[in-house]
C-alpha cells in the first residue's frame, strides 16, 4: 500500500498549523510557502480536515486555520484513515469487494495482521510526537 498525497500532505499541513499557530490562525498561503505545496491542493485538504474536525477556520483579514483539538488528541492513524478513506491493505479486509475465495484463503490472515500492525503503529503516534520531533530537530540545527 502506498499512502496518497492527501494523508502525507494533510499530516504535514496539520503539523505546520501546530508549529506556527501560537500567534493566531495560519493562512494557506503561509503554509504553501513553508511546505512548497500548491495553494489549490491545500485548500482541498482544508475542507477534508475541517470535515474531520481537525481544524477550525476563521475568515477575514486576520483569518486562517487553527487546530480544533489538542495535538495530543490527534493520532496519525486517525488522520490517515480519514484522508485515505480507510487503511485496509486488501479489499477482502474492508468488505467492499468480497472475494469468492474468502473462506478458503490462506493469506487473508497475513494481510489482516499486517494491517493491524500498521494501524497500531500509526495510532501510537500523535501530532504532539511530530511537534516534539520537529522542535528537537530545529534545536539541534541551531547548535554551534
Amino acid at each position: 500500500m502506498k499512502l496518497s498525497t492527501r494523508s502525507r500532505y494533510g499530516t504535514r499541513m496539520l503539523l505546520d498549523i501546530a508549529l506556527h499557530g501560537d500567534n493566531g490562525p495560519v493562512t494557506v498561503m503561509d503554509i504553501s510557502g513553508r511546505l512548497d505545496l500548491p495553494v489549490k491542493y491545500l485548500e482541498k485538504l482544508v475542507r477534508l480536515l475541517k470535515k474531520g474536525k481537525y481544524i477550525k477556520s476563521k475568515r477575514g483579514p486576520k483569518g486562517g486555520h487553527v487546530l480544533a483539538k489538542s495535538p495530543d488528541e490527534i493520532t496519525i492513524g486517525a488522520i490517515v484513515r480519514d484522508l485515505e478513506g480507510g487503511l485496509d491493505l486488501t479489499d477482502c479486509l474492508s468488505g467492499k469487494n468480497p472475494c469468492p475465495k474468502l473462506d478458503a484463503c490462506s493469506t487473508r490472515k497475513v494481510w489482516a495482521a499486517a494491517t493491524k500492525g500498521m494501524l497500531r503503529e500509526l495510532d501510537a503516534l500523535t501530532l504532539r510526537d511530530l511537534i516534539n520531533d520537529a522542535t528537537a530537530e530545529a534545536e539541534s540545527n541551531c547548535r554551534i
